[in-house]
């Protein structure tokens, strides 16, 4: 765990928030993994994350639990929406971290929606 992650690099649960136009926060509970101090998180390509995330890429991330329950600290980022090779890294990091339901999860995942049925975002903390 390093300390400009703290608790989140750890966390199974991370409480994503992204930005609307106005400026009012978004809470989403996400998995998250965790790699050279930057954070992945795998979602749906057509999710309001990912729309908010391209207008506005600060962001800030918080543990939580599965039902997005926030506890520890807060860390602000900057997230980016990552290309297909960067999104099929996420994927694999995603099948590693989460060993049982995660590799379940992509698979059904890229069946249902294909492999650009989904994105990862990259996830940066502020200095």
């Amino acid at each position: 765990m390093t300390n400009a992650l703290g608790a989140v690099a750890g966390a199974d649960y991370v409480l994503l928030t992204t930005y609307r136009k106005d400026g009012t926060p978004v809470a989403t509970a996400v998995w998250a993994v965790t790699e050279n101090d930057k954070i992945y998180i795998w979602t749906a390509t057509d999710s309001w994350k990912v729309k908010r995330l391209r207008r506005n890429p600060a962001v800030t991330l918080q543990p939580c639990s599965a039902t997005g329950k926030p506890h520890g600290e807060v860390i602000e980022g900057t997230g980016r929406i990552l290309d297909a090779n960067g999104t099929e890294r996420v994927r694999a990091l995603v099948r590693r971290k989460y060993w049982l339901t995660g590799p379940l999860v992509v698979l059904g995942s890229t069946l249902r929606r294909g492999k650009s049925g989904t994105v990862g975002i990259e996830v940066v903390p502020s200095a």
